[in-house]
């Protein structure tokens, strides 16, 4: 028996047309649509889930808005999103952290109410419940996408693509020569994030700055806890060690506790899935099943074991894995470690990072992190494909190695590159261009006319 069918061609209605399309509703897709509408042209966002936001809906703190060097690399139209939050007490400052450069600590359901607000305010049409089907192409060339909803399948044609799906889905169906994982293939474990309620969140970050010895922590200072009553904890190995001992089943060896805005809230990023691949829907089940299983153990060791879990409850877990890794598509210059970790500059740069090489390894437990010292440039290039025009692609799935990856994947960079790319966008509708010929140097100066951060190009 055939393993395939042939498929009735049918002719497809043409939903609408529009200046630019942007290809899912998260951190990147978010900044780009608003980017790209700001001067009037008709943008259309298409978001498979029932909100916009991503990963920031899922209880991650948004890494990166500062560099090593504490000082603030990511603004912008960023920055106004999480000022927009912080108007409804919905984002804390941008913390200096010695792990991770910063954490900003937002509330997901306002994340999702006043993403959903502004994109409305600038105009742009956004459509939830919606998914990516396939691309409309006209040889080399994307003319626009192919959706899927209740209401069927339809067309939505564009001047220009945003792929910020997070698994450069659009990039891949258009034939954009795209990577997965290491050289073997693995690619970093997802995490199924989780919150806690009534947990005493000052017993816990006192009993880390008075006994250091006992509540050990990865890279941060016990001094840090003292003076934070917002704050990331990564370490208390021992403490998992005991646990495991005395025949719990942790998946990792590291105990990782955020707090949350409301008092008595803890977000828990201890879940972990080998072997998932997030483009996968039957290893996506499977991941998001195992990963509810490990929720028991893992409340059960923080309650028995950690200060200021005593009394704490299970109060929700995220709508959906938090997928580390997937697709990178090959564009005109693909970022590599030594770009990173020499604090690259490009003449295209288009967004500064800062955030350490933090690989999550597809096997065992454990993660690697190593730090450059200060920041580094994400060149325009890494967000232009190779033998598709009419695209661009913003997020994780840009033109990167895998442990490049591993450095740009946070929430602030992928911010970041949202408003190069939606900007970049709209400059080449407004002259008649492609994405691939749009005349940098006037993008840069864009970018920082509207209060973008870059660092002068090298010949400056």
């Amino acid at each position: 028996m055939e393993n395939t069918i042939t498929a009735v061609e049918k002719k497809l209605p043409i939903r609408n047309k529009v200046d630019v399309l942007v290809v899912g509703g998260g951190p990147s897709g978010i900044i780009a649509a608003k980017a790209a509408a700001e001067d009037g042209l008709k943008v259309t966002l298409i978001e498979s889930r029932s909100f916009l936001g991503g990963n920031m809906t899922i209880g991650l703190p948004i890494l990166g808005f500062l560099g090593q060097k504490k000082n603030q690399i990511i603004t912008g139209l960023p920055q106004q999103f999480i000022d927009r939050l912080k108007a409804r007490n919905a984002a804390s400052e941008h913390r200096p952290c010695p792990l991770h450069m910063s954490i900003t600590i937002v509330e997901p359901e306002i994340v999702k109410a006043e993403a959903f607000e502004m994109l409305e305010e600038s105009g742009v049409e956004v459509l939830l419940y919606t998914n990516f089907a396939d691309v409309v192409m006209e040889g080399n060339v994307i003319k626009g996408a192919v959706i899927e909803s209740k209401a069927g399948r339809e067309a939505i044609l564009a001047k220009v693509v945003i792929d910020c799906s997070g698994d450069a889905d659009v990039a891949y169906r258009a034939g954009v020569p795209c990577e997965k994982g290491n050289e073997q293939g693995g690619m970093q474990p997802p995490t199924l994030m989780f919150s806690l309620g009534n947990v005493d969140t000052d017993k816990l970050r006192y009993s880390i700055a008075e006994e250091p010895r006992t509540y050990l922590t990865d890279f941060i200072p016990n001094e840090y806890f003292g003076q934070n009553n917002q704050y990331i904890v990564v370490g208390l190995r021992s403490l998992v060690e005991k646990a495991k001992a005395d025949g719990l089943s942790l998946p990792t060896d590291r105990t990782i506790v955020i707090t949350g805005l409301e008092k008595g809230e803890a977000w828990i990023n201890m879940t972990r899935v080998n072997g998932v691949d997030g483009t996968d829907p039957v290893s996506l089940t499977r991941g998001e099943l195992e990963a509810r299983r490990q929720i028991n153990d893992i409340f059960k060791y923080l309650k028995g074991y950690v200060p200021g879990f005593e009394e704490a409850f299970l109060s929700r877990t995220a709508p959906f894995l938090g997928i580390r890794e997937t697709r990178r598509i090959v564009g005109k210059y693909v970022m590599n470690r030594e770009d990173i970790l020499s604090c690259a500059r490009f003449d295209d740069a288009v967004a500064v990072a800062s955030y350490p090489l933090d690989i999550h390894h597809p096997v065992g437990g454990d993660c690697t992190l190593e730090w450059s010292g200060d920041c580094y440039d994400i060149p325009y290039r890494s967000l232009v494909p190779q033998n598709v025009e009419n695209l661009l692609v913003a997020g994780r799935t840009i033109s990167t190695t895998h442990e490049a990856m591993s450095a740009i994947r946070v929430m602030a960079p992928c911010m970041a590159m949202g408003e190069a790319a939606g900007r970049a966008a709209k400059m080449a509708v407004r002259k008649g261009t492609m994405p691939s010929a749009v005349d940098v140097q006037q993008l840069r100066k864009e970018l920082l006319e509207q209060g973008a951060y870059l660092r002068p190009a090298k010949d400056e």
